[in-house]
């Protein structure tokens, strides 16, 4: 084993000090250690990748595809997913306000290099996927947390209002619709109330939009068509095709910040991947619908369904899941909560959860519970909380 030099430990980075590991990759360990755990904890699709998508990245490497594409992606690949959100979700981008990135995590990362200076903030409704404000914070922003817990997990006018009148400097928002780790869905009155408001600000709208194709019950709206302007406005191919191995998300904006957004791209990777973008090209394709096509979409729903009767025979309370493929439910009020709470779930019903303050202290008390998993998986998991909890 290397050993570093004993005083070049501390002039590392000093906001790596304040990281903390990530939680959730820890406890799927444990749950490993223990065997036998039904695991609702994996934010990934458990389906595989459909085959004609497979099949255009093995033609991409049989052609000997090996040398440096086009930072932003092919033109094949971002005029097709110029089409793709278009054609479903009414926007009206162009391939040139698109930009192909090592997935949405160096989406989120390069478009907070693009738009932050040191000390700027930034307002993220929370709960929500931690790696925005960790992003933030690594960039030498400045995370202001908007609690949404009690207005069924929506930030509403008033709150939307309220952070603005005490922030006036901020720099962004986050928006999230489905939501990771609560599934919630915004209406159309909903988001045009909200839309009403950010018009009258100078605030770049960063919307994670990555489960598009996962809403049940209504048709997806995209901030990407209600307010084109100020959005920038991440996709991909990960949940919707069953693709997070080959990483490719998307950035779409108007290109006078896409230009800008390129130059940050290009720093950290140079370009994506020949393979995953001749992949990501076939999935984006005209005619695609492969969430349809393959019933994914219809399994998903199947298992909420499974899962929401099974929470209510519980006696719990929960966020409606409109989409993703998370359930979010209160926790019973107990000696146990939270990393403790979770624990004792899998030693006695053998099923993994993860614990709401995974996902910021806006979300504690709650549970969040992954359906990307067997419907047989859900129905045992389903009753073996059902007895944990009536107990």
């Amino acid at each position: 084993m290397t050993q570093l030099k004993a005083t070049l430990d501390t002039r590392t980075n000093h906001l790596l000090h304040h990281a903390k590991p990530n939680a959730i990759l820890a406890f799927n360990q444990e749950l490993k250690q223990l065997g036998g755990i039904i695991n609702l904890t994996v934010g990934e699709p458990d389906f595989n990748t459909p085959d004609h998508i497979k099949r255009a990245a093995m033609h991409d490497i049989e052609i000997d595809d090996s040398h440096y594409g086009p930072s932003n992606g092919t033109l094949a690949l971002r005029t097709n997913a110029s089409q793709f959100l278009n054609t479903r979700y009414g926007t009206h981008y162009t391939p040139n306000e698109i930009i192909a990135t090592v997935g949405v995590t160096e989406a989120i990362y390069a478009t907070f290099q693009t738009i932050l200076e040191p000390g700027d903030e930034v307002l993220i409704p929370t709960p929500t996927f931690p790696l925005y404000a960790a992003a933030v914070t690594f960039v030498g922003g400045r995370v202001v947390t908007i609690n949404i817990s009690e207005s069924d997990f929506k930030l509403t006018p008033k709150q939307l209002t309220a952070a603005i009148a005490t922030h006036p400097q901020a720099k962004a928002i986050v928006l999230t619709a489905p939501g990771n780790p609560t599934g919630i869905v915004y209406s159309q009155d909903e988001l045009d109330a909200l839309v009403a408001i950010l018009k009258t600000t100078e605030l770049f709208v960063i919307a994670d939009e990555i489960y598009s194709e996962l809403v049940f019950d209504q048709p997806h709206i995209s901030l990407g068509k209600l307010l084109p302007e100020q959005t920038i406005l991440f996709n991909g191919v990960s949940k919707s095709h069953a693709m997070t191995g080959y990483r490719i998300g998307i950035i779409a904006a108007p290109q006078a910040l896409i230009d800008q957004l390129a130059v940050i791209h290009q720093l950290l990777v140079t370009a994506p991947t020949n393979a995953a973008v001749a992949a990501a090209t076939e999935a984006f394709g005209p005619g695609a619908n492969d969430m349809i096509d393959t019933g994914m979409k219809a399994e998903y729903k199947k298992r909420r369904d499974h899962l929401l009767q099974a929470i209510e025979e519980a006696g719990l309370t929960y966020a409606y899941p409109g989409g993703a493929f998370y359930l979010w439910f209160k926790a019973p009020v107990g000696d146990l909560q939270d990393w403790n709470l979770v624990r004792d779930i899998a030693q006695k019903a053998k099923v993994g959860l993860i614990p709401g303050i995974a996902f910021g202290e806006d979300g504690r008390g709650w549970l969040r519970a992954s359906y990307a998993t067997s419907y047989e998986n859900i129905v045992a998991a389903s009753t073996q909380l059902i007895a944990y909890f009536k107990h």
